[in-house]
């Protein structure tokens, strides 16, 4: 659909691609209304962090025993009191929560979120890129109401998934398998503002972004690819750039507009890598494969990965397609190589 100069909102933009993901309820709508709201108070918050309480530390940890930012609380609050009110919503999956939210009075709903309500948190004290990540998915039992079984699905049966970045500007990236597009919140009027149409991330690249702190415990074939990309080689222009901020949000937005790799793979220390597969891993996934980019677990495509826990981790390649292919050739020829 070509659009003009105009200002189009995101509720607009929604609004007319509704009939093409067969919303016609609205449903969706709904629910976007709900994170879009989070979002833009979530984003105050962070704009202020410096001049009031909300910076630190909170003084306990969550499901995963690492420490709690007081904005983690707040923006996990946040988003899982918009999404309830919704009236669309039975389940909330949050990174913050050990178990799933059954949402009251909301069981007999069809959808499904799984949130990160405030994805690199380690960097808020340093005014870093941090953001929101979020996936939806329709429930698929024929059950009256909503049950666990209903939430352990491949991120292929995913209907949404996004982000909002909070950086220099507050931008919302999302997809509902119809291309991906970009929205950046205008502050004069407080709306997100069609700003990036039909994202698509180059097919090569010419960054890497990966810990290299971890070098030293990296699996052959991923320090082969990394030996690859600083290597000097004028036809293929290397060497790459190393970029890794420590985000996955911030990585994986640039090397979306940009073109590259991002990377957190396997090590003895974490042999099942360290992004959480249903509400980190499963909507990058969708929204690279959606700009025409991929996403490897190095063995296996991440959106046939059958979750097996809620919380579970999966190694990540993921970013420009010519890069992904041949670090996951990399890698598995070495992992081939050592049996």
């Amino acid at each position: 659909m070509p659009y003009s100069n105009e200002i189009i909102t995101l509720e607009q933009f929604i609004v007319d691609q509704q009939a093409l993901y067969k919303d016609a309820g609205g449903s969706l709508s709904r629910i976007f209304r709900s994170i879009e709201l989070a979002a833009k108070v979530v984003n105050r918050d962070v704009r202020k962090a410096g001049l009031v309480d909300i910076l630190g530390n909170q003084g306990s940890t969550n499901t995963h025993g690492e420490d709690q930012k007081k904005l983690d609380v707040i923006a996990n609050d946040r988003f899982i009191n918009a999404l309830s009110k919704s009236g669309e919503v039975s389940v909330v999956i949050s990174e913050e929560n050990d178990e799933p939210i059954f949402v009251e009075g909301s069981e007999e709903e069809k959808y499904i979120v799984a949130i990160d309500p405030l994805d690199g948190s380690s960097n808020i004290d340093v005014n870093a890129s941090i953001g929101t990540i979020f996936s939806i998915y329709r429930r698929p039992s024929s059950s009256k109401v909503a049950n666990e079984k209903d939430l352990y699905q491949k991120g292929k049966h995913q209907v949404a998934a996004g982000y909002v970045i909070y950086g220099s500007s507050t931008m919302l990236v999302y997809t509902t398998g119809l291309g991906v597009n970009g929205f950046t919140l205008d502050d004069s009027i407080q709306e997100f503002c069609l700003s990036h149409p039909n994202i698509q991330i180059p097919t090569d690249g010419k960054i890497f972004s990966v810990n290299e702190g971890n070098y030293a415990e990296f699996p052959q074939g991923v320090k082969n690819y990394v030996e690859y990309c600083k290597s000097k080689d004028k036809e293929t222009n290397r060497p790459y750039g190393a970029r890794y901020i420590g985000s996955l949000i911030a990585d994986f937005h640039r090397n979306l507009l940009k073109g590259g790799i991002f990377m957190y793979p396997p090590t003895p220390k974490t042999p099942n890598g360290k992004l959480r597969l249903m509400y980190e891993c499963n909507p990058m996934s969708f929204l690279i494969e959606q700009a025409g980019g991929k996403s490897s677990t190095g063995t296996a495509r991440i959106l046939e990965v059958e979750p097996t826990d809620l919380h579970q981790r999966v190694p990540i390649f993921i970013g420009s397609a010519n890069m992904v292919d041949l670090a996951v050739k990399m890698y598995q020829e070495a992992e081939v190589a050592t049996v």
